[in-house]
């Protein structure tokens, strides 16, 4: 179904991106087409060398396609150059002006797109404002923090005022505390401007923290698409369950499926109920994999797995056990800590686990 396209709607269809040729030939995107809606915070996410990066420049117009389209509200974007497109970059690096005042840097732009003095002051002291900047305006980059450059470097790129923000991993260079900081902040500035942000990053916290809808990215390619509770309650593949958050994987026969759920056999002989994705076909007898979160786990007097308490590591907020099961497999549990708990058994000790109903998923190998 086609989707109902505004003018800051991102569309990329089937693309595509080769670098090199014959055997020296490597596809940084493969095949790829996902819709971008207008007015959303939109991360691209994976680990290194997945195409992320590469994906954003080619909507920037840094790379061109080898293949493929890539609209911007139904207008046909592939082949304009990057200062005709209404898009702007935010770099890791920041790329400030050394030599520029923090005001001029921000007016940087409107002063190449030709804009009055006046124009330009007044466009300035909003960007600053906004960025909550006003104070530093005089100063120049090196007289200010790591934190306070990217907050010049995201007004100098919202000073134009464009349709999509796109962001390559902006807060990497920061340190925790300062991250966790500018998280909230370019949270406020996406909801308060409006614009679409197309952020890349490799931090899975940060963008099931940010994010209005992740593309989990791998090999060139999306392989799913959703909200972040989506994405994290109900990964589809093995690949996303495993780089988002921490996962048990148990392996499982299909005994009985009832559309999008199935009746599965853990290899301990213990039938439970697991989440059947759409996308995924599973016959009744294949082997398949069934993933579980550590805190959708509980310990329990009566529980589908049986195994020994190996561990347990105290976290302040949570407590992790680690449980060797009866079939030689290891399960994460985590137990988030509150006053009046019973104490948890001594290492060795033989536990039973029960797991939450609705919370076994099965997902692709």
């Amino acid at each position: 179904m086609t989707p109902n396209v505004t003018q800051s709607d991102i569309e990329i269809i089937d693309l595509s991106k080769i670098f090199g040729s014959g055997d020296e030939a490597f596809k940084a995107v493969d095949h790829i087409s996902v819709h971008i809606p207008d007015n959303e915070f939109f991360t691209l996410l994976g680990p290194s060398g997945c195409g992320k990066t590469t994906l954003l420049r080619l909507i920037a117009g840094f790379e061109q396609p080898s293949s493929g389209w890539i609209k911007l509200g139904g207008q046909d974007i592939t082949a304009l150059s990057p200062n005709h497109r209404p898009v702007n970059t935010v770099f890791q690096s920041y790329a400030l002006f050394p030599h520029m005042s923090v005001a001029d840097n921000v007016g940087f732009g409107l002063r190449m797109l030709g804009q009055s003095r006046r124009q330009i002051q007044h466009t300035v002291s909003e960007m600053l404002a906004l960025v909550e900047m006003e104070s530093l305006a005089s100063r120049r980059p090196a007289q200010i923090s790591g934190g306070q450059q990217q907050r010049v470097a995201l007004a100098r790129a919202l000073a134009p005022r464009p349709r999509v923000l796109l962001l390559d991993e902006p807060l990497s260079a920061l340190d925790l505390k300062l991250r966790k900081t500018m998280q909230t902040e370019l949270k406020r500035l996406q909801a308060e401007t409006g614009i679409t942000f197309v952020f890349v990053t490799h931090d899975q916290q940060e963008a099931l923290t940010l994010s209005d809808q992740i593309a989990v990215m791998h090999n060139g390619q999306i392989l799913q698409v959703g909200t972040p509770q989506g994405i994290y309650n109900h990964p589809a593949e093995r690949f996303v369950a495993d780089f988002i958050g921490d996962s048990n994987f148990l392996s499982a026969t299909v005994v009985q499926t009832n559309g999008h759920s199935a009746q599965v056999q853990l290899r301990s002989g213990a039938a439970i109920r697991a989440s059947l994705p759409s996308t995924l076909a599973a016959a009744v007898g294949s082997s398949v994999t069934v993933v579980v979160r550590p805190e959708q786990a509980t310990l329990a007097d009566q529980g589908v797995l049986q195994g020994t308490l190996e561990q347990s590591l105290y976290f302040g907020t949570d407590t992790q056990m680690q449980i060797r099961l009866a079939d030689g497999e290891l399960f994460n549990l985590r137990r988030q800590n509150t006053i009046g708990q019973p104490a948890l058994p001594a290492p060795g000790a033989a536990v039973q686990i029960a797991i939450a109903e609705g919370a076994a998923q099965v997902v692709r190998h």
